[in-house]
């Protein structure tokens, strides 16, 4: 993933923090199998923020409390004093005891790594230190499974934790997951496979036919989230009263009333929307970036026939260029703009309209854009806080990245096949519109771009990646396209290496706002990306600082980021990951791909940072043949998830537009 996590290999001096690779998934089962009931929905959703955890309030000079006590034991242990906030914040007021009882638990501090945890398991344990601890092998499992988490996965096949527990030596790794299965760190579960292609179709009456299963351990945290999800899409559907021909509505639209606003609507994809959203709870429409404009068309059409209607978008750009779609939208009344809210400023009450007394939000008809970059614990929120018999929309184009966080909602939702679906026909104009349709379905084609609206830079290194990317923002693309730096956004596969975003930030900045980084390494006019929550990237300039913190102007918006927090929750922005960028369109987009960084290029990756650029789009191209053969014949990277399982098994079935 590319989601920016501050390692601690810095507070250890030691070589950068390496993650592990991604085991391939062999098909036996490791560890003993025991069915779990499913768990009850929560009752309703908390705000968005970071992960829970045992953290007790700073106390008034900001030190966490037990930090103290903390520093002693890290001291004994060989560990630099400087990890006794995070340790704090991570384990909660009785850090300094539990790392006495369990030093192993230093691994739950992201970005600490297992064999810094075995040198301080080392040093505070002596002889009793030995690779076979089942703490040590209890604290390795959910170490795992919560890098894989950042990897997407929601949980893993039992085969591949074995043998991940192996490559962190781990001496009997069967053993391990048997304990961590027994002491409950980990859940297992069965989840039903489809058959495979020829296998003879199981007769009704044969019960003695077993069914391929595979065989999961997952974390509880991502477990109940899949679960709370599917039971909530599943209540979205079953709650649902569709109107009936010939019937006055009974404080809501009828069927004639949503027919006439179907026809009325600005395209037949459009007018299908209308139709199939006025007949089902929960649908399901896909397309690219022009037809965002369907799901405005929906809202704009909803609230015209008296509903409670808003859509919401990932990004405050997103929801920016939906208000002016919905305020362009046939029949839209003069308040249509204010419909559209962020999925965070929804769940947080800071937009939308508010929550009834139930707690439930106050809406009739909610239409998610970007659902791609939903994650599972952030959808299961969101659609936990509808209320019964409203209507949700999940609306995203297929062939970009998924979530920054563990899950593939969007797309689960899609493959299981249980709500009707709507596929767009309209296409995405121009050049840039008719190359990234080809990246969708494998094909890298040139196309005509008469305006240098595609334009394609060949560099031989990264060295010279950099300073093709310096040149094309700062002279290039403002003298020949007219649009200026500030409307450039740069996008690159990774943060490190020698033209990731580090590199190239550094670069930009010297050329565009040079400066000693007189706060934290900031100036003002520095382009930023501010992190206020993991997965969620907003871009940001720097505006000056003072004693409360950094602070920045967000799309109009003041954000003031404590000085704590400014190294952790704040990079400079005018280089992004694809991910951070998702969700969000430039006039100008600059993607290089480096030679150094071929190995993560996916089709969803390239046809995400490639349809970033709204009028012009620079390639700087040193990835040679990496660039078609991701293209052609890597699609995306796997996640193992369950919500398609979950939803196949638990929402009725729907008819498929």
């Amino acid at each position: 993933m590319e989601s920016g996590e501050r390692s601690a290999a810095s507070f250890f001096n030691d070589a950068p923090a390496r993650r592990p690779a991604a085991p391939t998934a062999p098909a036996a089962p490791a560890a003993p199998v025991h069915e779990r009931p499913r768990a009850a929905a929560p009752a309703a959703a908390p705000a968005p923020g970071r992960p829970p955890s045992a953290r007790p309030a700073p106390g008034p000079g900001g030190e966490i409390p037990g930090s103290g006590d903390v520093r002693q034991v890290l001291a004994a242990g060989g560990a630099p004093e400087s990890l006794a906030g995070p340790v704090a914040e991570t384990l909660g007021e009785r850090a300094a005891e539990a790392l006495r009882e369990d030093p192993w638990q230093l691994l739950a501090v992201p970005g600490v790594r297992p064999d810094q945890a075995d040198g301080f398991a080392r040093a505070l344990l002596g002889p009793a230190c030995e690779p076979g601890d089942e703490r040590r092998a209890l604290a390795l499992t959910g170490w795992l499974l919560e890098r894989a988490a950042l990897e997407g996965h929601t949980a893993l096949e039992s085969s591949t934790l074995r043998d991940a527990l192996a490559k962190v030596s781990v001496p009997d790794p069967d053993e391990a997951l048997r304990t961590a299965i027994a002491e409950g760190a980990v859940l297992v579960f069965q989840d039903a496979l489809d058959a495979p292609p020829g296998a003879r179709p199981q007769a009704a009456d044969d019960e003695d036919a077993e069914q391929p299963v595979r065989v999961l351990l997952g974390l509880d945290r991502y477990a109940l989230a899949e679960e709370s999800l599917a039971d909530a899409l599943a209540r979205m559907a079953s709650t649902f009263v569709p109107p009936q021909d010939g019937e006055a509505p009974t404080g809501g639209p009828g069927a004639p009333e949503w027919e006439s606003s179907a026809a009325a609507a600005p395209t037949a994809s459009a007018a299908e929307l209308v139709r199939t959203v006025a007949a089902h709870g929960l649908v399901a429409h896909s397309g690219g970036e022009a037809a965002r404009a369907e799901p405005a068309a929906l809202v704009a059409a909803a609230r015209a026939l008296g509903l409670r209607a808003y859509a919401a978008a990932h990004s405050e750009d997103g929801r920016r260029r939906l208000a002016a779609s919905l305020g362009e939208a046939p029949g839209a009344d003069p308040e249509a703009a204010s419909a559209a809210v962020t999925v965070a400023g929804l769940l947080a009450d800071a937009e939308g309209p508010g929550r009834d007394e139930e707690g439930a939000l106050a809406l009739d008809l909610l239409a998610v854009l970007d659902a791609p970059q939903l994650d599972v614990e952030r959808a299961a929120m969101l659609v936990e806080s509808l209320p019964d018999g409203a209507r949700l929309v999940l609306s995203g184009d297929p062939g970009v990245l998924g979530s920054a966080g563990p899950g593939r909602v969007f797309a689960d939702l899609v493959a299981a096949r249980r709500c009707p679906q709507v596929v767009s026909r309209t296409p995405d104009p121009g050049p840039i519109g008719e190359l990234v349709s080809g990246i969708g379905i494998g094909e890298l084609n040139q196309v005509e771009a008469p305006g240098k609206e595609v334009v394609i830079v060949p560099v031989r290194d990264a060295g010279e990646a950099v300073h093709r990317t310096v040149q094309l923002v700062a002279d290039s693309v403002p003298r020949a396209i007219g649009i200026p730096a500030e409307q450039t956004q740069v996008i690159t596969p990774g943060h490190g290496g020698a033209a990731g975003t580090r590199a190239l930030n550094a670069a930009l900045k010297t050329r565009l706002n040079p400066g000693p980084g007189q706060f934290g390494g900031f100036d003002p006019g520095d382009r930023v990306a501010y992190t206020p929550a993991p997965g969620r990237t907003v871009p940001g300039t720097v505006v000056s600082a003072d004693a409360e913190g950094l602070r920045l102007d967000c799309a109009g918006s003041p954000v003031v980021v404590p000085r704590t927090e400014v190294g952790e929750l704040v990079r400079h922005g005018w280089a992004l990951t694809a991910h951070q960028a998702a969700g969000a369109r430039w006039p100008a987009a600059v993607v290089v791909l480096p030679g150094d960084a071929t190995a993560g290029l996916t089709r969803a990756w390239i046809y995400t940072a490639f349809s970033r650029g709204e009028r012009h789009l620079s390639v700087v191209h040193g990835a040679e043949g990496a660039l078609p053969r991701a293209v052609a014949e890597i699609p995306f990277k796997e996640r193992t998830t369950r919500l398609r399982a979950l939803l196949q098994a638990q929402v009725p079935a729907g008819s498929t537009a």
